[in-house]
């Protein structure tokens, strides 16, 4: 019983506990809404408080943790649920107040009410997150690898690609530029570079290597983004630039990074980009690739790498890998080589064609493509999308006056043909892309600064020859492409080097306003050209033109430039002189062209070029063209006669060339009556380049002052035979040729004083060029170069007793064939400017024993090149003083760079052991048909009396020697290879270097160095 009562007793207490329980649920109902109310409306304020922390955060770029994610979403169920309450408490207001029929709803709300309270307290304390509410960016991986081509087989692409890599562990070297021109291969370059740093160890000198294409169109926040999500930095909403670049600073600063700015179309501002870099930061690399040498200089850059075309075999593969199997097709094999050939190297072009080719078989198809290649404009499936487009971005980024329409022009000479800059520049001025106005010499410079322009953003390059530009044939197709659509009346008709036998049809014509047909077939003209009146520029030369008819330029009333050069006509119509708005013709090496209209109607005309024609006069007529700037009558041979008073009359004239002409000037007393004189010269107030031969030096006695007003003049003194016997030095400013004549006497003082190169041949009355300075006042200071050839009375080049300096700023000395040559320097050198700035010495056929002696080596310090041939009697390069040689300063010598010895018998070394200290900057060495060498450096004698055949002491060395050229040398024994750390060896017919050498004197080194040398063709 007594268990059964306690059993009773216990279950009376559980249930009146659980009555209780159930009755203070019902009972607080109020007091139960009302503390869920207070605790939901604390959720919420905490709600936004968080939501508010990690706004802020999320601006910072960091990232709010798993656990913060969840409880917003835990949170918004909660206040769903105690919204349905509080919804349903208020819509049973009424009825809830009592006990009746609906205490089971007071109840079960007030029971809701409970259960969801201990939910609100429970999220209110989670949010005391154990992690903290937000966490750092997550690290980048130091490199990410991008889809891209392998460049393998292209041997100049791999070569760029192991200069980069050797730059980026140069700590001299911070920003990198990669340039070229469009679809040359940049991106793709950089792309390997960056996959590559995956295994390299240049990346272990990088946290972190960022990719970032930047493109035309890109703007700053674009490529802030792109750095941002490169080092998981999150951008915050409504972020600025300036606020981004704080974070992106802080992120990178102290980290060792490399950023690669692909396709750069203008300079970036680091600092606005939020990039560390300049002194104050160690460890940073920066590469881009751009079109435009422009944007490099603008970001500084410390090394620029200019991508080239690929070589016709490299081109050749690319091709065949786009193509496909249709290469090796013997019926299109040939076909295929010249469709890859049209793409120059260019390889957007080359992927762009092959891809296009891939899989046809038919030989027609072939041979199309190719037709369509040579006609500038060619319609292969997507030539003009995918190449021709992204070229002509270049084109539309150029920036600055009538700079478009002078690249345009550049279109009209044919594939791979080298302009003449100055003659471009010509053309330019004559079709007012330049102002007209301007004097030769500003608009010449503009006009370089224009081609200098275009060469840095990779739409003209360098020419065959000096002076010369080019454009890619590529990017002469979009040239082409461009001018022949242009809608502002400026159509483009180019067919040069079409092969072409006459001009077009006339309704070709039609809003053309340039045209060339340059080296074509064409024989004659049509009897008159119709629909051209828009016409301005004209090109026909290199034709085998005869015969110009006298209708043809009726109707081309608009023509500016005008081109017959190297033509077969002999005479040009009388309808010429109605081109009342021809500014520029051009005649050169018309060879036939014998006679002339009268010109004088052309009052517009400012440029005409006779140069190489059979004129035998210089028409009076030509004295009435107030406007002629330049007059050009070199090679003349024929030009006997110019009327006294028809130079003087030209008030305009700026450039005067009568080079190499037949044509003699002389003063007024001594010229044959009627003829133009000296003086008429120098009334020309304008004139800045002068080309003339003077009859006499008797001439220069004559007042020469106004020589100094000229920029440019080339002045031959002396018989035409000996004139052109030794060619003037065209690089040079002022030049001056003395040949055959007798020097003295007195008189060139003025002429002299204001020459840059001076040139004397087979001239007689001087034994040095210090008897020039014996008879004037002046030391020859405005002498850069000197040549002197064939002049028996020269015993030495400089006197020792000339007091003061002499020739303190000549850079090039070039002595031929002086019989009676010594030295050059004779006697005592005293130690002041004389033969300071001298870069080249060059010495041929002179019977000199050595070529410096000792006293001369200090006054050297700025040589760079010496090359000696045929001097028989040589037996020393450097004539020294053994003893004294240490005492020589560390200037002496110190920038040569090249020493180059040809057939010269009684040299048995080249350098002595003592010199080579001296030789810290020497790369080349070359040595031909020097039959008694025995070695290029003599060897030191050591304490036994022997010769060392390999020199170990430190200094001895010359470190930069890169090259050694080694030609029928037949007793060469010694080469001295510690002393010469060579890369690069050519030798051959040197017989004692041969591996079957039983010579005794046969050093051990050159076991090795066979690997290197090729004697004999081994």
């Amino acid at each position: 019983m007594e268990t059964l009562g306690s059993i009773i007793l216990q279950a009376g207490k559980y249930l009146c506990g659980f009555i209780f329980s159930k009755a203070t649920i019902f009972i607080k109902f109020r007091s139960n809404i009302e503390e869920l109310d207070w605790y939901m409306k604390q959720l919420v304020n905490l709600k936004t408080t968080i939501n508010e922390e990690l706004e802020s955060a999320d601006k910072e770029g960091r990232l709010p943790t798993a656990e913060v994610k969840e409880w917003p979403k835990d949170v918004k169920e909660i206040q769903i649920k105690v919204n349905l309450i509080e919804e349903e408490v208020t819509a049973n207001e009424e009825n809830l107040r009592g006990c009746g029929l609906n205490c089971c709803m007071r109840y079960r709300l007030s029971k809701e009410t409970v259960e969801k309270l201990v939910d609100v307290k429970e999220a209110i304390d989670s949010a005391n997150f154990s992690m903290g509410m937000v966490v750092r960016n997550p690290r980048a991986c130091a490199v990410e690898e991008i889809l891209v081509a392998p460049i393998m087989g292209q041997r100049a692409a791999l070569d760029t690609l192991e200069q980069i890599l050797e730059l980026l562990v140069d700590e001299r070297v911070g920003n990198i530029g990669i340039w070229g021109m469009g679809g040359v291969g940049k991106t793709t370059l950089v792309k390997n570079l960056n996959n590559k740093l995956e295994c390299s160890s240049s990346a272990q000198a990088f946290d972190v290597i960022i990719w970032v294409t930047v493109s035309k169109d890109s703007d700053m926040k674009r490529v802030q983004s792109q750095v941002a999500k490169r080092l998981n930095v999150r951008m915050g909403r409504g972020e600025t630039i300036q606020e981004l670049a704080i974070r992106l600073f802080a992120e990178l600063k102290g980290k060792k990074f490399l950023l690669i700015l692909d396709d750069v179309w203008e300079k970036i501002d680091l600092d606005e980009l939020g990039i560390p870099h300049g002194e104050g930061h160690k460890g940073f690399k920066i590469i881009l690739t751009t079109r435009s040498l422009d944007v490099c200089r603008g970001m500084k850059t410390d090394k620029d790498i200019r991508v080239e075309v690929l070589s016709d075999e490299e081109a050749w593969t690319l091709f065949c890998q786009n193509a496909g199997d249709m290469t090796d097709l013997v019926r299109v094999g040939e076909l295929a080589r010249a469709v890859a050939r049209e793409c120059s190297g260019l390889p957007l072009a080359i992927i762009t064609v092959g891809r296009a080719m891939r899989g046809k078989t038919r030989i027609e198809l072939w041979k199309h493509a190719l037709e369509e290649l040579r006609s500038s404009v060619p319609d292969i499936r997507g030539i003009e999308k995918e190449v021709f487009s992204p070229l002509k971005w270049s084109y539309d980024s150029l920036q600055g006056k009538n700079i478009k329409p002078c690249f345009l022009y550049c279109s009209l000479f044919p594939e791979d043909y080298s302009i003449e800059a100055s003659k471009l520049v010509q053309y330019w001025i004559a079709e007012g892309l330049i102002d007209e106005r301007q004097n030769f010499e500003s608009a010449s410079n503009r006009g370089i600064a224009l081609i200098e322009n275009l060469k840095d953003s990779c739409l003209l390059d360098n020419g065959a020859h000096e002076g010369t530009v080019k454009m890619h044939d590529v990017v002469r197709d979009v040239a082409i492409w461009i001018a022949s659509s242009l809608e502002d009346g400026s159509r483009f008709f180019v067919q040069s080097g079409m092969g072409l036998n006459q001009l077009p049809e006339e309704g070709m014509w039609e809003s053309t306003k340039r045209a060339s047909f340059i080296q074509n077939k064409i024989r004659r003209l049509p009897d008159r050209m119709v629909g051209c009146s828009q016409l301005s520029t004209l090109h026909l030369q290199s034709n085998p033109l005869k015969e110009i008819l006298e209708g043809f330029f009726t109707g081309l009333q608009a023509l500016r430039v005008l081109n017959l050069s190297e033509t077969s006509i002999r005479s040009l119509p009388l309808s010429v002189t109605e081109l009342r708005q021809l500014r520029a013709i051009f005649l050169r090496d018309c060879t036939f062209l014998a006679e002339l209209p009268p010109m004088g109607q052309l009052k517009e005309l400012q440029t005409l070029d006779l140069s190489g024609t059979q004129i035998s006069e210089l028409p009076s007529e030509i004295g009435q063209l107030d406007k002629l700037k330049q007059l050009y009558l070199s090679r003349t041979l024929n030009l006997e006669r110019i009327k006294a008073g028809t130079v003087s009359r030209l008030s305009s004239l700026e450039v005067f060339d009568v080079s190499l002409s037949a044509y003699t000037w002389d003063v007024e007393q001594k010229a044959d009556e009627g003829r133009s004189t000296i003086e008429e010269l120098s009334s020309l107030r304008f004139l800045s380049v002068l080309y003339i031969r003077i009859h006499s030096i008797a001439c220069l006695a004559l007042d020469f002052s106004w020589l100094k007003r000229l920029r440019r003049f080339h002045i031959c003194i002396g018989p035409r035979s000996y004139v052109s016997k030794y060619s003037p030095m065209w690089n040079n400013e002022r030049s001056t040729i003395m040949s055959g004549v007798d020097l003295s006497g007195e008189g060139a003082d003025v002429l002299l004083s204001s020459t840059s190169a001076l040139v004397l041949g087979s001239c007689k009355g001087l034994n040095s060029i210090s008897g020039l300075v014996q008879k004037s006042n002046f030391n020859l200071v405005t002498l850069k170069s000197v040549r002197i050839a064939d002049c028996r009375g020269i015993t030495s080049v400089i006197k020792g007793d000339v007091h003061g300096s002499i020739l303190p700023n000549l850079e090039e000395l070039d002595l031929a064939w002086l019989r009676n040559l010594t030295c050059i320097w004779e006697g005592v050198v005293p130690n002041g400017k004389s033969l300071r700035k001298l870069r080249a010495l060059r010495v041929g056929g002179c019977p000199l024993t050595s070529l410096i002696a000792y006293d001369l080596l200090p006054q050297l310090e700025n040589l760079e090149e010496i090359k000696v041939s045929s001097c028989h009697n040589m037996w020393a390069i450097f004539e020294e003083k053994e003893v004294e040689v240490t005492k020589l300063n560390g200037e002496s010598l110190g920038k040569l760079r090249t020493i180059k010895v040809d057939n010269c018998e009684p040299l048995k070394s080249l350098i002595s052991h003592d010199l080579l200290q001296q030789l810290k900057n020497l790369e080349e060495i070359e040595v031909r048909d020097c039959s008694q060498m025995e070695e290029i450096v003599t060897t030191k004698e050591v304490a036994d009396g022997q010769a060392s055949d390999i020199i170990r002491e430190e200094g001895n060395a010359i470190p930069r020697l890169g090259i050694l050229k080694l030609f029928s040398l037949k007793e060469l024994i010694h080469v001295c290879k510690e002393a010469l750390p060579w890369q690069h060896i050519e030798a051959s017919d040197c017989p004692m270097l041969q591996k079957d050498s039983q010579s005794v004197a046969r050093p051990r080194f050159l076991e090795d160095l066979h690997r290197f040398l090729i004697p004999n063709g081994e």
